[in-house]
């Protein structure tokens, strides 16, 4: 139990609820004690108050009133009743309404000046009395022929069996809250140690987990406090449990395309090393070199691939102007367009300056529409015509990236197809790695934009391929 005096580098949960249970009742107990003793003064004082009053109505009965003239008689067996108690004294005094003593202690203190008498009505106060605490019940008596001369009766007794009867109460309550209260607090510990145990069960059942386990914890044992703990918990190892499985799949990907044009450059190589004619050498070379051609292309693109998927969201996002950067891109584009023979041109907004900024990440948006450019270009041919197009609709907010060649296309039951990683239309009869569209369709995801594929020329035998980039403004639904 720390109760606050060490501070610990890593808190206890368990020892800090122990803390604001215990520390509460241990402060409060001197609390309790003292106004235990408190009521216990009052408790003690009633029963005596009583007997002192009907000692004082009893001693009234001997003032006798004959012509004016108060006398007091008091009986043998009246005095013995006022020593009848070894433990306390017991004071009189009855004065005359000339103040003058009748009877009883001279030096009995009277009541305060400023009260007022009233006739027949018992009253307490406390008092001292020959340097000992009393009780005083006093009263007035009126005369008969003159109700406003009063006598004052009042008889006083010193505090010993009230103090006795205090102290019997006092530790009648407190023996038994000293065996209660370390009882309290083994039961609070232990209560503590009970409440805590579905997290002891918790833990024991993670560090019981295989490595490879990214199953969901189960919640039927959890208490409800817990539960948005364990229900996050949940939600990670999912969003782990994907990303383990993306990783896996673009390691099993990149292992599968890689196999086929390293295995073709090692067989190059080798016909090479046995070739003795040079024109033979020459060919082998220049396979060779086409081949460590697609092998890079397919290694950026599988890097481009992975950083979509998996680093996306946390790159950092900024304010950028889509047809900037869809010039700039095609812009880089030209000599391989102009080397292909390939029409490659921009159309976008004319006196607009400010219609196409947006919120997004700049690396993210170069590459998905350089995938755009380069597949419109690689699948032309000689002599195509290649358009990067920008949309935007000022009034609506929304924005939309177009990319369209005169190709062969691509038939409409494959169209959701061609999206997925390291598929290629069929009949195309070109080279390509198959991860250009599936870049595409990660990166417009991770910006909440809808990529559409549709025929660019579809009254035409080469229909072409529309490819469509749509960015709805944020806050609204994408159609």
């Amino acid at each position: 139990m720390s109760f606050g005096l060490f501070q610990r580098e890593q808190r206890s949960l368990f020892g800090e609820i122990l803390d604001w249970m215990l520390t509460p009742l241990l402060l409060l107990w001197p609390l309790s004690l003292a106004l235990t003793w408190f009521v216990a003064q009052g408790i003690a004082s009633k029963p005596f108050d009583r007997a002192l009053e009907f000692n004082l109505q009893a001693l009234t009965q001997f003032v006798v009133v004959r012509d004016d003239v108060v006398s007091f008689n008091l009986t043998p067996q009246a005095r013995d009743l006022l020593r009848a108690d070894d433990s306390d004294l017991v004071y009189y005094q009855l004065v005359d309404p000339r103040g003058e003593l009748l009877s009883g202690e001279i030096d009995f203190p009277l009541p305060r000046d400023n009260e007022t008498p009233e006739p027949g009505r018992v009253l307490m106060r406390d008092d001292v009395v020959r340097g000992d605490d009393v009780r005083v019940a006093y009263t007035w008596l009126a005369r008969h022929s003159d109700s406003k001369r009063l006598v004052l009766m009042q008889v006083a007794e010193t505090k010993g069996k009230r103090s006795t009867l205090a102290t019997e109460i006092i530790k009648g309550v407190m023996v038994p809250q000293f065996v209660i209260l370390p009882l309290a607090v083994l039961l609070v510990w232990l209560a503590l140690v009970r409440g805590i145990r579905p997290l002891n069960e918790l833990e024991r059942r993670i560090r019981a987990r295989k490595p490879d386990d990214l199953s969901p914890i189960e919640e039927s044992f959890i208490p409800q406090e817990v539960a948005p703990l364990v229900s996050s918990i949940n939600d990670l190892l999912t969003r782990l449990k994907v990303s383990l499985s993306t990783q896996k799949r673009f390691l099993a990907d990149a292992a599968h395309q890689l196999k086929t044009p390293l295995a073709g450059l090692r067989m190059q190589a080798d016909l090479a090393q046995r070739e003795t004619d040079p024109v033979e050498i020459r060919g082998s070379l220049q396979q060779i070199a086409r081949a460590s051609t697609r092998a890079t292309h397919t290694v950026n693109q599988l890097l481009a691939l992975a950083r979509a998927e998996t680093t996306g969201r946390t790159l950092p996002s900024a304010r950028i102007d889509l047809a900037r950067l869809v010039t700039e891109v095609v812009q880089d584009s030209v000599p391989r367009a102009l080397d292909q023979g390939i029409d490659l041109g921009f159309d976008g907004p004319q006196d607009m300056p400010d219609v196409c900024i947006m919120d997004g990440n700049p690396i993210l948006l170069q590459e998905m529409v350089r995938n755009l450019v380069d597949n419109a270009i690689h699948y032309s041919g000689r002599g195509g015509v290649v358009t990067a197009r920008v949309l935007a609709d000022r009034v609506s907010g929304m924005q939309m990236v177009q990319v369209e060649d005169d190709g062969p296309g691509i038939a409409e039951h494959e169209r959701e197809l061609v999206m997925q990683p390291f598929y290629r239309a069929l009949g195309t009869n070109v080279d390509g790695s198959g991860l250009g569209l599936a870049i595409v369709q990660e990166i417009a995801q991770q910006h909440g934009a809808v990529v559409s594929l549709e025929d660019a020329y579809p009254d035409r035998v080469k229909r072409g391929l529309r490819v469509s980039v749509r960015f709805e403004p944020k806050g609204s639904a994408s159609k």
